[in-house]
């Protein structure tokens, strides 16, 4: 196969079809006329065909040089287009992101991790959907949206994932439930047989109290009340509802000021990872890439490059 032909000696010679001459079409280019003569001798070498008759008075294109002029010209014209159309599709893809997150991701974390992404980044568009881990894994799956933020610890078939943060969850009731004053911690068995204010099946709190509690030889009864946010939960028993397992960033502020109280628990594990997830075979790039480190950064651990 010949060499192909750079791009300069093709602009050059569509400019000495469009200038008339060698010199003038040098003059536009910022060449000297020797440098221009040169180049497109080689060009002339490369492509094999005569482009220019050399003449004392100077030098114009030959008939072949017109017809390559002519392809030359369609050939930069559809260069303008793929530099342009990629520069759109980099546009497209650094102005728009699209994010599903877990209630207690969306509601405590994103919103300073957003912050801090919208002021190196202000003509950012973002795009949230708040769901339960398990929907937000399944929008992920199905490419619905770039980025998932879960606090699940089950199966990520068919995700990538990177710790983001940690959390646990923590057993709490009203000054006035009768486990508050209490001094011995519960152990796994009576958490198991005590009906709980919970999150639905499927959301990632939900999920890892039930795991903890079977990890401890026990299975939770069926919740006394099962709501569809930490919020509503979190009102609950503030209103003397019955105790709950929430997460420490959902409730730390009320355990501070007495308005709720912490129940020690036994033999239980309720530490959890929270995690950032894409497709398997992708990796976040542009601003979700940026989102990635935005979060790794506030971690505290966090690499400046996204984990492949």
């Amino acid at each position: 196969m010949a060499e192909l032909p750079d791009i300069e000696s093709l602009q050059l010679l569509v400019l000495v079809g469009r200038r008339g001459s060698l010199t003038a079409a040098a003059s536009e280019a910022g060449v000297s006329q020797p440098a221009a003569s040169k180049r497109i001798s080689r060009l002339e070498r490369r492509l094999g065909v005569r482009l220019l008759a050399r003449t004392r008075r100077g030098s114009t294109l030959t008939a072949a040089g017109e017809l390559v002029t002519g392809w030359a010209e369609r050939v930069l014209d559809d260069l303008d287009v793929l530099v342009e159309g990629t520069a759109a599709l980099r546009r497209e893809s650094s102005g728009h992101l699209t994010v599903a997150a877990s209630l207690t991701v969306a509601e405590h974390l994103l919103p300073t991790w957003l912050g801090e992404l919208r002021r190196s980044a202000p003509e950012l568009h973002v795009g949230l959907q708040v769901t339960n881990s398990s929907r937000v894994c399944d929008l992920v799956r199905d490419a619905v949206v770039d980025l998932g933020f879960i606090e699940s610890p089950g199966s990520l078939r068919g995700l990538r994932s990177h710790a983001v943060a940690d959390d646990r969850l923590v057993l709490v009731v009203a000054p006035d439930h009768p486990w508050a004053r209490r001094r011995r911690p519960v152990d796994p068995t009576e958490l198991a047989r005590t009906p709980l204010i919970s999150r639905e099946p499927g959301s990632g709190t939900r999920d890892t109290a039930e795991r903890a509690v079977r990890a401890a030889g026990a299975v939770l009864v069926p919740p006394l009340l099962e709501l569809g946010s930490s919020a509503a939960i979190r009102s609950t028993v503030l209103a003397g509802g019955g105790a709950a397992l929430l997460s420490e960033l959902v409730v730390a502020q009320d355990v501070a000021s007495r308005a709720l109280v912490e129940i020690p628990t036994a033999d239980l594990d309720f530490g959890r990872t929270l995690r950032v997830v894409w497709r398997t075979g992708t990796r976040p790039v542009g601003a979700a890439a940026a989102l990635v480190g935005v979060a790794l950064r506030n971690r505290g651990t966090g690499p400046r490059a996204v984990p492949g």
